[in-house]
């Protein structure tokens, strides 16, 4: 059994220190086998605002597969969004961009889909697709891949299939094929679960994707900070939401899912 929390969304700059103390004190409670950011941990790739995110994470003494998400890319300076868009993540808070995780039963890739030439939206590359097709075939049968991105893989009720990452489709395609089972993302600020066979019919081998809303910004889209904790017991996935609600992180709602040869079945959904 493994235990993932999954963060997004952080948002430093403009964020709540009330609600970050809260979210360190619920990892740490946690004590989760890795945590996993799935980008935007600054409001505008200032420099200030990356200390604070790399403070953050190694205050909690966890294990961490964190990428970058389009707020990690500097909006105003052109020089530096063109010319060195992550030099600021990659000194402050990880050199990697495609971070890689694995143990006995876990293998977490995380691949950076914030792109220079876009303000929102995000794209993952042929070379990232290779790339996930080499990690998760070589970490070998028997242990539970994940893939953790900032940009979401399932189309949201507001933004539609405007809001899935760029070559999505053919990402997944790859995903499919490599085995993974597992898609953490973020930047929507709301927190969802999903199979992506559902809404992509050419994909016949079933993912769990789960998004995160933010985590400790002031940026809220209609629903409070909030975070996951998953648990991985094979055949079981178990997705808690948590929520802050004025005093620490609570119990917001559960949702499990059990594995039945290539499907993932949703066997409860409770708050």
């Amino acid at each position: 059994m493994r235990r993932i929390a999954h963060i997004s969304d952080l948002h430093f700059g403009v964020h709540d220190p009330g609600v970050v103390s809260a979210l360190r004190q619920a990892l740490r409670e946690d004590a989760p086998t890795l945590v996993a950011v799935s980008g935007d941990l600054t409001q505008r790739a200032r420099r200030r605002e990356f200390e604070q995110a790399r403070d953050f994470l190694a205050s909690l003494e966890l294990p961490v597969v964190v990428v970058p998400g389009n707020h990690d890319v500097p909006l105003f300076n052109l020089w530096s969004r063109f010319g060195h868009p992550l030099r600021r993540y990659r000194r402050y808070i990880a050199h990697d961009l495609a971070p890689w995780y694995i143990d006995d039963e876990l293998a977490v890739l995380g691949v950076s889909t914030a792109r220079s030439l876009t303000i929102q939206a995000g794209r993952i590359s042929y070379d990232q697709m290779d790339l996930i097709d080499r990690r998760f075939r070589e970490a070998g049968p028997g242990r539970f891949r994940v893939l953790v991105t900032h940009h979401p893989f399932l189309p949201s009720a507001r933004h539609g299939h405007d809001a899935v990452v760029g070559r999505g489709a053919k990402a997944l395609a790859t995903l499919e094929s490599a085995g993974a089972q597992l898609l953490l993302t973020g930047h929507l600020h709301v927190g969802a679960t999903g199979d992506v066979s559902a809404h992509f019919p050419d994909i016949r081998r079933s993912m769990v994707v789960v998004q995160a809303g933010t985590a400790v910004s002031r940026r809220l889209r209609g629903e409070p900070n909030a975070y996951n904790l998953i648990t991985i017991d094979p055949p079981r996935l178990r997705c808690e939401a948590r929520s802050f609600d004025g005093h620490g992180f609570r119990h917001l709602a559960v949702t499990e899912w059990v594995r039945e040869g290539d499907r993932w079945q949703l066997a409860r959904l409770r708050a």
